[in-house]
């Protein structure tokens, strides 16, 4: 595999990247052509947030189905996951720079072959079919493999508010299952003090997350916690992106947030289902299909480090643009359920 960066100077990024890199100039991104097995970097130092995205437009053109990443030596980019909405498969951030470390061909493969399956997905998603799904007029091809039931969101007027609900009522929400999973159990590491500590932590975290999603901490164990989010559209999409966030932070928010030098993953469970709502602190009683699917599939299915969802959420919860970032992952007890894919982080990001 060839690898290639795009940049204005390439003497800071000599330090970290592999030997037998091939650099240029930046401004050379549109007289390039492309080519097989290759993998391509674009350092966005000292760019505007107007000349990134122009460089962005003109790296959708460039790459077209080749791999490719940005590389960010002083951390301009306030949220990384713009990138890989955009269609990045790599971000190389301000940390490995200031901390000197090095990228490695293992890790860039992975970037590459992670990307590349989701390409090949589309692919065989076509060959099947017979047919290509046009995203737009210009003939881009997008075809996903989240299987579509026709199931819709309720009226929006179902949902008023969270002090406006009747204690009692029966109603449709998402609901997401969290909690932690550390690669040597977080139990032998630390005292039941500062479990509850990192917990605390950890659910504070979630809600800031979770904010633009408006969500409700419906339950909470020194362990796991549950929350409920209005059943619409748009609080059902900012719940993914805020998850895929919060997976590919995960190093950051464990040693900035949690304050732990411990690696640890994020366990995610959404479901999507009726229950009878009561309030927070008085759901002793309440028992519901949609609990216990969620709560079975958070604790027994789930993978670490990714988010897991169930094939009952309407039609239209996970964003078109983000629909690639999801593999088909079979069933668990009875119902078709969707994961995300892998996210590595090939070198050590704690000492």
């Amino acid at each position: 595999m060839n690898i290639y960066v795009f940049t204005k100077k390439d003497t800071p990024i000599k330090k970290v990247f592999p030997k037998n890199v091939n650099y240029i100039a930046l401004s050379l991104v549109i007289d390039h052509l492309p080519h097989d097995a290759c993998f391509y970097y674009f350092d966005i130092s000292g760019l505007t947030d107007k000349e990134q995205k122009k460089l962005i437009s003109q790296i959708k053109t460039f790459c077209n189905d080749t791999p490719w990443g940005i590389i960010d030596p002083k951390g301009s980019c306030k949220d990384p996951l713009v990138f890989l909405i955009d269609g990045a498969s790599d971000y190389i951030g301000k940390n490995f720079f200031t901390e000197s470390i090095k990228i490695d061909l293992k890790r860039i493969k992975a970037a590459h072959d992670w990307r590349e399956d989701s390409f090949n997905v589309k692919r065989a998603s076509q060959e099947v079919s017979g047919k290509e799904k046009k995203s737009d007029n210009c003939g881009k091809v997008s075809v996903s493999i989240i299987t579509k039931t026709g199931a819709k969101f309720p009226p929006a007027n179902i949902f008023l508010g969270w002090k406006k609900i009747t204690a009692g009522k029966s109603m449709p929400f998402f609901l997401l299952h969290c909690s932690l999973h550390g690669k040597i159990s977080l139990e032998t590491r630390f005292d039941e003090k500062a479990l509850a500590q990192i917990h605390k932590r950890f659910v504070s975290c979630l809600k800031t997350y979770l904010k633009d999603a408006d969500c409700l901490l419906w339950m909470d164990s020194d362990k796991d916690c549950l929350f409920l989010f209005p059943p619409k559209l748009k609080n059902a999409q900012s719940i993914i992106e805020a998850c895929i966030r919060l997976i590919i932070c995960t190093p950051m928010i464990t040693m900035e947030t949690l304050a732990i030098s411990v690696p640890v993953d994020f366990v995610m469970a959404l479901h999507y289902g009726s229950l009878n709502y009561k309030p927070p602190g008085k759901t002793d009683n309440v028992v519901s299909d949609a609990i216990n699917a969620v709560f079975h599939l958070g604790a027994k299915k789930a993978d670490p480090g990714r988010l897991t969802i169930t094939g009952e959420v309407p039609d239209g919860t996970i964003p078109s643009c983000l629909e690639d970032c999801f593999i088909n992952a079979g069933f668990f007890e009875g119902r078709k359920i969707y994961q995300t894919k892998k996210f590595n982080y090939e070198k050590p990001w704690v000492s």
